[in-house]
């Protein structure tokens, strides 16, 4: 009891400062679930009652953005609260440099005790299913800051095999819910010691390949087998949310800790896809994954990176809608406001903001842009506008069969738009608000300069990036 008595000490202290004594802080993460597919968002076919009733008690954030349109991205924006690009990992399975401060290791600087569960995707390049990490592996998630982790490097579905701090085990059941049922067990087990627990739960679902139960199939049985399995998936999925909720209930812990669920960016293409390499078909997901967006997973247009995000926190959140443009890389910057991690554990050139305001009301505009960098393709978001430099990528299908040379013939152009009045963005305004789209340009290239200089290190105690399999990973 010792750690929460000297909490209790500080807590008139802390509570001045907006700081609340030491919750856990869990974040859940979705695989490629889009935009649309809750039932709070009308979805025509998934009922979401789990995730509706999180939105209901919480802050539903309307307008959240992940860091990157693509997995390994996205996960390294949470990590660090830096843009990819700045952290080594520049597509997908990428491996993240082990010299980037990251929250885990906030979270132990503080106190916590620190956990993952589930997908990983930041130690291998192309990993394939089935391939949970070995203790040897330099990239694990012991060696960013977890003191346990429970993980599998990519995919996995139904009975899977987890990694369990580098022991393979065989589970039988649904992925979803055996992940939150070991995530309570850890916290339950490390509350019992007085220890606050941050801890990550990153599912694979709603990912492909699909596989669900037949129950959680049964009310899509219409469909194709692939969209199917797919929303049979996120049905587990939810259950699964409904499971932590009240698992934290159960526990007596639910008012003293933050649970913030998004997925890692945009939702499936409607279109089916011909792998070239192997010439197996995708069919595309229908209905529609994310509604009136436009654009789907590694796309630079809304679909790909505005994702469902809700924040709980009973007593200390106000239920409402917010609108307000929020990002992946504002997580760090807002746990360390709002729990009192040190700001020295985060690097000192990040891109995101705290959010922690918003948590209690309702801010018109957000002073620093958020921006977007994946693979020779930049996007820059200044509240209502979005000015992105992209070919996109769907003109290169030909009858469902990706073709690289029409990608090469694709060029890359401006494109201007109003996200708020035109979130489908069909109106390219790059010619009718030239100095809107200057000034975002010019805001854009120093900040690619800034990146230009992370990448080579320039943000780090070495000036330089280090081999991967650095010495001294732990700091």
């Amino acid at each position: 009891m010792v750690f929460r008595r000297l909490v209790t000490l500080l807590g008139l202290t802390l509570v001045s400062m907006g700081v609340i004594a030491a919750p856990n802080v869990i974040l859940v993460m979705a695989d490629d679930m889009g935009y649309a597919q809750t039932s709070y968002y009308n979805h025509p076919v998934l009922k979401t009652p789990n995730l509706d009733a999180m939105a209901e008690s919480g802050l539903r954030m309307d307008r959240f953005y992940t860091g990157a349109p693509q997995c390994s991205t996205t996960r390294a924006t949470v990590l660090t609260g830096r843009t990819n690009d700045r952290t080594g990992v520049f597509t997908v399975g990428d491996a993240i440099n082990k010299q980037e401060k990251t929250l885990s290791q906030a979270f132990r600087n503080a106190g916590y005790t620190t956990a993952h569960f589930g997908k990983w995707h930041l130690n291998q390049v192309h990993a394939p299913q089935g391939n949970p990490m070995p203790l040897s592996d330099p990239h694990n998630p012991g060696e960013l800051g977890f003191d346990y982790w429970l993980s599998e490097t990519n995919q996995f579905n139904l009975d899977p095999e987890f990694s369990r701090m580098g022991t393979v085990e065989q589970f039988k059941g649904e992925s979803s819910e055996i992940l939150v049922a070991e995530a309570l067990k850890f916290i339950e087990a490390e509350n019992e010691k007085d220890k606050p627990v941050f801890a990550l739960i990153w599912y694979a679902s709603p990912h492909g390949p699909m596989e669900a139960f037949d129950d959680d199939k049964a009310p899509f049985v219409d469909m194709h087998e692939f969209s199917a399995a797919h929303h049979g998936e996120i049905i587990a999925m939810d259950r699964s949310i409904g499971q932590l909720r009240q698992g934290l209930r159960d526990l007596g812990i639910a008012d003293d800790t933050l649970v913030w669920f998004i997925s890692d960016n945009g939702g499936l293409p409607t279109f089916g896809v011909t792998r070239g390499s192997t010439g197996d078909y995708i069919p595309g997901v229908i209905p529609d994954s994310t509604g009136h967006l436009r654009g789907f997973k590694s796309s630079f247009y809304e679909g790909g990176f505005r994702v469902p995000a809700i924040v709980e926190w009973p007593g200390h959140i106000e239920p409402r809608v917010s609108q307000f443009p929020s990002t992946t890389l504002d997580m760090f910057p807002t746990l360390i406001e709002i729990t009192g991690l040190s700001p020295d554990d985060i690097n000192r050139v990040h891109d995101g903001i705290s959010l922690a305001p918003n948590f209690k009301r309702e801010r018109k505009r957000r002073k620093q842009p958020i921006g977007f960098r994946v693979l020779g393709n930049f996007g820059w978001l200044d509240n209502d506008y979005k000015l992105i430099y992209y070919r996109d990528y769907e003109q290169a299908f030909v009858d469902g069969r990706f073709s690289t040379e029409l990608m090469e013939s694709l060029t890359k152009e401006w494109q201007l738009y109003n996200v708020v009045e035109d979130p489908s963005e069909q109106n390219n305004l790059i010619e009718a608000k030239p100095r809107i789209a200057a000034r975002m340009r010019s805001q854009l290239d120093a900040w690619n300069a800034s990146v230009d200089r992370s990448v080579e290190g320039s943000d780090y105690p070495e000036g330089r990036v280090l081999p991967l399999g650095r010495e001294n990973p732990r700091r």
